[in-house]
C-alpha cells in the first residue's frame, strides 16, 4: 500500500500564486517578513516586481493592499492568521470590508496545529473575526488540491476573501483531476442517515477517519466537507440536517463563531436539530507538537469518533 502524500496548506498558497501569476499580470503579492514562513517566497522567486515585503506592519500591508486594489491590482497580502486576521483586524474591516475592495488575505500558520509557537500564536478566532465582516468569503481548505483550487476561485471572486491555510503537512484527500470547487458549495463526502458531521480545514481528513470507526460499529454517517464557512452552503446543511435529525460541526477553531455557531445559526432557524459542536472549547492552546495537540484538544479522528458515537447513542429517536 502506497504511503498517502501529505503536504501544507502552506506550501500550496504558495504554488498557487506561482500558477496564477504566470496567468494574470494584475495579481501582486504583498508579505509581511515571513515570506519563508507563508511560502510567499515562491511568488517572489518567479516574480519580482510584484512582490512586496512590507516588513513587521501588517496594519500598512493591509493599507497598501487597499490602495494597490483601487488601482485595478489583484493583492493577496500575507502572514501568520494571528497578524493578518488579528493584528490588522481594524485595517481588514476599514480599509477593505467597508469600501468592499478585491483585496484577498491568504493568513497561514492558523489553528492549534501551530505547534510549538504555542498559545500566542495559535489563532483559534479568525474564522469568527472574519466572518463577521460584512461581505467577507471565509475560505478553509481541507487539502493541497483545495487549497489550490480555493486561491485560484479567490483571484476569480470579485470581493474581499480571507483564505485560512496551515503550518502542519496533511494527507491530501482530492484527486486533483477530478476535484471541482466552488465558493459556498459544501462537497458531500459519504452519504449516511443516522448523524451529519460537518467539518472543514485539517479536520476534513479527522473525520474520514472517524467516520470508517463509526461505520465499523454500525452508525451510518453523512460526512461533508465545509470549505466555505462564508458563504455557508446553507441548503446542503438544512438538507442534511432534516435528513438525520443530528448534527455534528468539527474544526481546529474555537467551538465560538466559527463553523459550529455559523451552522447553528442557521439551523435554529430554518431546522431546529440536536447538534453537538467539536472544536477547541474557549482555551488558548498551549506550546507543543503539533498532532499531540490535536490530540489532546480532542481534535482527532479517535476523539471525534467517540464523541459522535455518544452524541448518537444519547440522542436516539
Amino acid at each position: 500500500m502506497s504511503e498517502i502524500k501529505k503536504i501544507a496548506t502552506r506550501d500550496s498558497y504558495g504554488n498557487a500564486l506561482v500558477e496564477l501569476g504566470k496567468e494574470h499580470e494584475d495579481l501582486v503579492v504583498l508579505d509581511a517578513d515571513l515570506a519563508g514562513a507563508t511560502k510567499t517566497e515562491l511568488f517572489k522567486k518567479a516574480f519580482p516586481d510584484r512582490f512586496m515585503d512590507c516588513g513587521i506592519a501588517e496594519a500598512n500591508m493591509t493599507g497598501i493592499a487597499a490602495g494597490l486594489a483601487t488601482c485595478g491590482k489583484v493583492p493577496f497580502i500575507s502572514s501568520f492568521a494571528m497578524f493578518a486576521a488579528g493584528r490588522a483586524y481594524e485595517q481588514v474591516r476599514n480599509s477593505i470590508g467597508y469600501p468592499h475592495l478585491n483585496v484577498k488575505i491568504g493568513a497561514t500558520h492558523a489553528g492549534i496545529s501551530v505547534g510549538e509557537d504555542g498559545a500566542t500564536h495559535q489563532c483559534l478566532e479568525d474564522l469568527a473575526l472574519m466572518r463577521g465582516i460584512p461581505g467577507m468569503v471565509v475560505i478553509n481548505p481541507c487539502d493541497d488540491v483545495e487549497a489550490r483550487a480555493a486561491v485560484k476561485a479567490a483571484y476569480a471572486h470579485v470581493g474581499p476573501v480571507y483564505l485560512r491555510f496551515g503550518r502542519l503537512a496533511i494527507p491530501v484527500i482530492n484527486d486533483a483531476d477530478t476535484y471541482q470547487f466552488q465558493i459556498g458549495k459544501g462537497v458531500v463526502l459519504k452519504e449516511g442517515c443516522d448523524v451529519t458531521i460537518l467539518a472543514t480545514g485539517l479536520e476534513v481528513n479527522e473525520a474520514v477517519e472517524a467516520e470508517k470507526m463509526l461505520a465499523a460499529d454500525g452508525i451510518s454517517a453523512e460526512l461533508i466537507n465545509i470549505h466555505t464557512i462564508k458563504p455557508l452552503d446553507t441548503e446542503l446543511v438544512v438538507a442534511s440536517a432534516q435528513k438525520t435529525g443530528k448534527v455534528v460541526t468539527v474544526e481546529e477553531h474555537s467551538i465560538i463563531g466559527g463553523l459550529g455557531s455559523a451552522v447553528s445559526e442557521v439551523l435554529s432557524e430554518q431546522a431546529p436539530t440536536r447538534m453537538l459542536r467539536i472544536g477547541v472549547n474557549d482555551v488558548f492552546g498551549e506550546s507543543g507538537p503539533a498532532t499531540e495537540l490535536i490530540a489532546k484538544y480532542g481534535l482527532d479522528a479517535e476523539s471525534i469518533y467517540k464523541k459522535v458515537k455518544a452524541f448518537v447513542k444519547e440522542n436516539k429517536s
